[in-house]
């Protein structure tokens, strides 16, 4: 067992803050997807360390026993990776491991090694802010506790998962699983980070409220800001931290998975870890929508008046999808060439996850409501050629409108991809340009995310580095509408956040190794589907 000092120094001599590692790791991903991209077999990117050998494997019971690995010890130590160091260099496993269990050995150590950097930068935020004297005397108790909620909380699970897994690393040479010990702790621990994260849209808000209503905290922030124990790192993004580490935890999960044999007791263990983990990550990312959305839909109610028979638009199960303002075309069609100018007026449309809300805008920021239906009898259809004056115009038909008749508007959006956008999201089962990734039947276009995006409206998609994802659809103006292939998750981005995959081989690989990452969820969805039509 690790006294508690020995657990201290592995984390401080790593050297990287988490935010640093993160940066560091993702665009190694990048920069390897780029040179695989470049060459035209996928294989011949593998390290010059990993040469194929005639000797099988051994298993893990019959390896050598190992001294202790010095990761505790080693001052020298920044993120080494499995195989450069010292002991594993000079027990000769190397010449006796295949170049994918070395490849496996690293993706496990990598995991370890991420999580003793990210407890170093949730210490540091503890320590170096939260248990700050003059922060102490600042903030109100119930400031401190929105700011910083149970972080106490979430850093003795990283604490007790570390130590878990430095103990499993310090078993044994070759390290025999590390899922197993992700899989246990994410279903009897990991629940505290789904409290932390659903904080996350209180959390925003009192922080920017504090910055601008307590000249004395901003003070004191900038200047714990600069200590250099803080490398030059916001505050902020030191309170994110959780949320990106168990989303990150996922992914480090994903890429043992794709390096574990076939049906060992390692991809069983793995796939039950990764499911476990997308059960916290779906729980996180619905706490914070949840917060949001309701505080969005209060504000969207107060707003509306009814000009026919009031619809409730507050539900729990409903959520805002998309709005904005569209051009109406008025009169019959047949004049719809002649004096363009009047043709259209100003509609603004509300579109809920199950209902569509069409409105004028009046004065003092009211919407008059004069029609609505149901989502899921909405159909869409694009005008082809039909002139300047009607680009980017398409039709809209309700198939039951509030009046209980089927009723159809002529809408102009205002450039290519703003038309496209409001077509995909009011039918969502309209077929795109490219053929979805469900369907798993044709090559499609692939994007590799090389700047992080914000989503600044609900049907975008917020993008990480190092994201990849399948081309759905593209307009001429710079957008892409893409289907991320770790969690499925689709919407719009600039195009100029990313570059396109060009390798037909690597796009065959990314999704070979997607569709065994999620073939536990689609063996569940298997079983669902056929005891729904019993």
């Amino acid at each position: 067992s690790y006294s508690f000092v020995q657990r201290n120094l592995l984390y401080c001599l790593l050297g990287l803050l988490y935010q640093e590692y993160r940066d560091k790791s993702t665009r190694q991903e990048i920069e390897t997807r780029r040179l695989q991209d470049s060459q035209t077999d996928p294989e011949e990117n593998s390290a010059s360390e990993e040469t194929p050998s005639e000797t099988e494997a051994p298993s893990i019971t019959e390896s050598k026993a190992a001294p202790q690995i010095s990761l505790l010890r080693n001052s020298n130590s920044r993120f080494n990776l499995w195989q450069d160091l010292p002991e594993i260099r000079s027990s000769g496993v190397l010449s006796i491991l295949q170049p994918d269990e070395i490849k496996l050995q690293e993706a496990m150590f990598e995991l370890v090694t991420s999580e003793a950097s990210y407890y170093k930068s949730l210490n540091l935020l503890v320590s170096h802010f939260m248990e700050n004297e003059r922060l102490k005397k600042i903030l109100h108790q119930s400031e401190a506790h929105i700011l910083f909620s149970n972080v106490l909380d979430v850093m003795a699970v990283s604490e007790r998962f570390l130590l878990d897994l430095e103990q499993r690393v310090e078993e044994n040479i070759v390290i025999s699983d590390v899922c197993d010990i992700v899989y246990q702790h994410t279903v009897n621990h990991f629940s505290v980070y789904i409290t932390y994260v659903s904080n996350q849209t209180y959390q925003e808000r009192a922080y920017k409220q504090l910055l601008q209503d307590k000249p004395a905290f901003r003070e004191v922030i900038s200047q714990l800001e600069l200590d250099p124990k803080c490398k030059g790192l916001s505050f902020s993004s030191f309170l994110i931290l959780p949320f990106q580490r168990i989303t990150r935890l996922k992914l480090l999960v994903q890429n043992i998975l794709k390096k574990v044999e076939e049906k060992s007791e390692r991809e069983t263990t793995a796939l039950d870890a990764h499911k476990e983990l997308e059960t916290v990550v779906k729980a996180c990312n619905e706490g914070v929508r949840k917060m949001s959305r309701t505080e969005q839909m209060i504000s969207i109610q107060k707003k509306l008046e009814f000009k026919i028979k009031s619809v409730p638009i507050i539900s729990h199960s409903r959520w805002l999808l998309k709005q904005g303002e569209l051009q109406q075309m008025n009169g019959p069609k047949t004049s719809r060439t002649l004096r363009t100018k009047k043709l259209f007026r100003e509609i603004y449309l509300f579109l809920f996850n199950d209902l569509l809300v069409i409105c004028r805008q009046i004065p003092g920021d009211k919407y008059q409501v004069f029609d609505s239906a149901p989502r899921g009898l909405l159909r869409v259809e694009e005008l082809e050629d039909q002139g300047q004056s009607l680009a980017n115009v398409f039709i809209l038909r309700l198939l039951e409108n509030a009046d209980d008749r089927e009723v159809s508007y002529m809408l102009k959006a205002s450039s290519q991809s703003e038309m496209k956008r409001w077509m995909i999201s009011l039918a969502p089962n309209r077929r795109t340009k490219f053929v979805s990734f469900t369907s798993r039947l044709v090559d499609c276009p692939q994007i590799q995310c090389v700047h992080p995006y914000v989503a600044q409206q609900p049907d975008e998609l917020s993008l990480e580095l190092a994201d990849v994802l399948n081309i759905l659809d593209k307009t001429d103006d710079g957008w892409i509408f893409g289907e991320r292939l770790h969690d499925q998750e689709r919407g719009w981005f600039p195009s100029s956040m990313g570059e396109e995959i060009l390798n037909p081989k690597i796009r065959a690989q990314n999704l070979k190794e997607c569709f065994r990452v999620h073939k536990s969820d689609d063996s569940q969805r298997r079983k669902l589907g056929s005891r729904n039509r019993q």
